[in-house]
This record gives structure tokens, C-alpha cells and sequence, in this order.
């Protein structure tokens, strides 16, 4: 790790991008291929579900807000003073060009801080048991303030989240992209803590309370760390949006730790479980079975009709020359062939569909995914023309473009 960003939270941002964009491209090209019935059916649906989406974040996210701005203590200049000093040091430290609101919140007992926005603009709160326990040493809550800013730094616009999205539900990529960009903004809080030492027992007060950190041994965490390399710590950090706080805090102590490698067969099982954010792994893997079955119940009957009617429309151009052999029969004869014979049509066509001739020379073009049914009628202009149509057990989303 080098600077203030992860190397893993570069590298996984970029792979993330471009898995997501590359998803997008692919749903593109199925929706194109399924007809532009389906590109406006699913336009439609998607603008419903933004819209519908849209309106319930603002209630919920303006309920928040409000709640903050409604029962916190806002850090001002005349209002928590120390505090309000810190958060402009970080900001310039880290080179924050608009310095967020911050509240201190009473969390009961709670030890965390974080960051939200909101119609463009920025929040960062801490829970009143980070601000108690950093009591002793002031200086202890910049790293906070600093792993908060960097999460209001790295924090994806609307349309980067959009497009990212997809490759975030994916297994390990999502939890790995999530717990690098933890990583990155704990470097934040590390360049605005007075020493890495301080740094790494702001993070302490995570594990060990608000009275013991002080006393802790960084090196135990060291040593921690090293013996948590079995099967079943490496899978549960794994799918987890967190790394553990002992390699947390051995990553602010030193610039290049010595961190051991996961057990590799957690790998194979991690694999299998789709990233859920905060929720856990276990209801991930419900939301990642409930995804797939109603993207199966959407995509398996389009994919249906879709074969359906490249069949069929196979079968109308390949009719094509037998319908023009009727109409020449017509016009030299003056008279409705009586079989296809007299018309020298073949009853069957090379890739095995069958054509029927019905009176008024009405054709019916039977392949093994449905019929077409094929009813002469003159135009104004006299010429005769043909008027496609299903037959029996053939749905109008299966027709090819010419019958519709």
C-alpha cells in the first residue's frame, strides 16, 4: 500500500467497473435480440422501478436526516469547538475541497462513526462512544474523522454506482471491493492521526471499549492475526464487508505488514456466495437464489419465444418461393390450384416443414415450434398479396416480424 488509496481498492476498482459495464452491455444486447416489444417492456419497467425506487430513498433518506439534524449536536466553530478544529485539519490534510456537516449522535453505548449524503450534500457523524472514549487523548477522534472523509472522497456518483452495480453482487468481488476500500479509508484516518500508534488504538477502541484500548498490546494483535489463518476465519472475511479489525489495525501500524495468506479452500466455498453488503452471507445466499429465479422466470420465457420465432420466421422465408409458385399458377390459369403438386410446390420443404394447401388457396406452413397461416387477398392495385398469421397454439410474441 502506498499513499492515502489501497492498491487493492485501485486494482478491484477498476475490475469492478469494468465487469459492471460489461454486464450492462450484455443485458443490452439480450433485451436488443428479444424484439422492440421487450426493449419497451423492459424501458418501461425499468423507468417504474427508478422512479418508485427514487421516491422511497428520498423518504427514507430525508427521514434520516431530519432525525440527525433534528436530535444530534451539529460540530461548529461555536458548538464543540475542538471537534469542528479537527474535522478542518483533516479536511485539509486530505485535501477535501467542501467540508461536510458533522454531528456527534448519541449512539448509547455504541462505538462507530459514519458518513452519509444526501441531495449533494455530505454528513459525517459520530456515535457519542467514539467521542467519550477518545476523551483521554482528543487527538484519537481525527482517525475517525479521516476514515470518514475517505469514505465521502472514494463515495461512487449516481451513474459510477450504476454501472459498478452489477459486478458488486457478484461472489468475492463485491466483499473483497468493500473491505478495500475500508482499508483505504483507514489509510485516510492513519494521515490525519498524530502518529500510527495512536492510529492503530483509535481502532483498538473497536475491539477492546472505550477504557481498555489504552492498555492493549498492539503486538497481541500481531500475533492474533498470524493464528487466524483456519478455514473458517478466512471464508467468514471473505464474505464479509469488513476486514478484521486485528488486520486493521496492523495495517495502520506498519506501511507494508506481513498479513498471512487465507486458507485456499475458503475460496471454494466463498465462491459460492454472492456479496450482500451488511445483511450477511447467509441471507445473501436467499437474495442470490430469489435474483436468480425471478431473473429465470423473466429470461427463460423470452429466450422461449425468442427461439419460437426464429424458427418460424426460418420457415416464412423459406415458404416464400411456394407462395410466389401458387400466385404464378393463379395468374397463367385463372384458377385455384388444387393441390400443391399442380402448382409444382413440394409438400415438404428441405429443413422438414410441411406446407398444407386449405381452399381459397389459403397456405398453412406447419414447422415443429408452431404454424403459419398464409391467406392470399388482392390489394388495391389488383396484385395479389399474402396476409400472414399464427395458427393454432402459436403465441403473438413467437410471430415473426412480418406477421405482426
Amino acid at each position: 500500500m502506498s499513499g492515502k488509496v489501497c492498491s487493492h481498492d485501485r486494482i478491484l476498482t477498476a475490475v469492478s467497473m469494468s465487469i459492471g459495464v460489461l454486464a450492462w452491455l450484455a443485458v443490452g444486447a439480450v433485451i436488443y435480440k428479444a424484439g422492440a416489444r421487450m426493449v419497451f417492456g423492459v424501458a418501461g419497467a425499468a423507468v417504474f422501478v427508478v422512479v418508485l425506487s427514487f421516491i422511497a430513498y428520498v423518504f427514507a433518506k430525508s427521514a434520516a436526516i431530519a432525525h440527525l439534524r433534528g436530535n444530534a449536536t451539529e460540530v461548529t466553530d461555536y458548538q464543540l469547538p475542538d471537534l469542528h478544529a479537527q474535522l478542518t485539519a483533516c479536511c485539509g490534510i486530505l485535501h477535501v475541497p467542501v467540508i461536510p456537516t458533522m454531528y456527534v449522535q448519541n449512539g448509547n453505548g455504541v462505538m462507530n462513526a459514519f458518513a452519509t449524503w444526501f441531495l449533494g450534500r455530505k454528513y459525517v457523524i459520530l456515535l457519542s462512544g467514539v467521542v467519550d472514549a477518545m476523551a483521554p487523548n482528543p487527538g484519537g477522534v481525527r482517525f475517525y474523522i479521516g476514515h470518514e472523509l475517505g469514505h465521502v472522497l472514494r463515495h461512487d456518483n449516481p451513474v459510477t454506482a450504476f454501472l459498478r452495480w452489477p459486478a458488486l453482487r457478484l461472489p468475492l468481488i463485491g466483499a473483497a471491493f468493500s473491505r478495500a476500500r475500508e482499508t483505504t479509508c483507514d489509510l485516510h484516518g492513519l494521515a490525519c492521526s498524530e502518529t500510527p500508534e495512536l492510529a492503530a488504538r483509535s481502532l483498538a477502541a473497536l475491539a477492546a471499549g472505550a477504557r481498555s484500548w489504552a492498555k492493549v498490546s498492539l503486538d497481541g494483535y500481531r500475533r492474533q492475526v498470524a493464528a487466524g489463518t483456519g478455514f473458517w476465519m478466512s471464508f467468514h472475511e471473505l464474505v464479509a464487508s469488513y476486514p478484521w479489525t486485528g488486520k486493521r489495525i496492523v495495517r495502520v501500524l506498519e506501511p507494508n505488514p506481513e498479513i498471512p495468506r487465507r486458507n485456499p479452500l475458503a475460496y471454494l466455498l466463498a465462491f459460492f456466495v454472492p456479496y450482500a453488503g451488511r445483511v450477511g452471507a447467509g441471507l445473501g445466499l436467499l437474495i442470490y437464489v430469489y435474483f436468480i429465479g425471478v431473473i429465470a422466470a423473466v429470461a427463460i420465457p423470452a429466450y422461449q419465444d425468442y427461439t419460437v420465432r426464429a424458427v418460424l420466421t426460418a420457415a416464412a422465408v423459406e415458404s416464400q418461393q411456394a407462395r410466389q409458385q401458387l400466385v404464378d399458377y393463379y395468374k397463367s390459369q385463372n384458377a385455384i390450384p388444387q393441390n400443391l403438386r399442380d402448382a409444382g410446390v413440394a409438400a415438404q420443404l428441405p429443413n422438414g416443414v410441411e406446407l398444407i394447401l386449405e381452399p381459397h388457396m389459403v397456405l398453412t406452413v406447419h414447422s415443429p415450434r408452431g404454424d403459419l397461416i398464409f391467406t392470399p387477398r388482392r390489394d388495391a392495385s389488383g396484385q395479389i398479396v399474402w396476409t400472414c398469421s399464427g395458427g393454432q397454439g402459436t403465441k403473438p410474441q413467437e410471430l415473426p416480424s412480418m406477421c405482426r
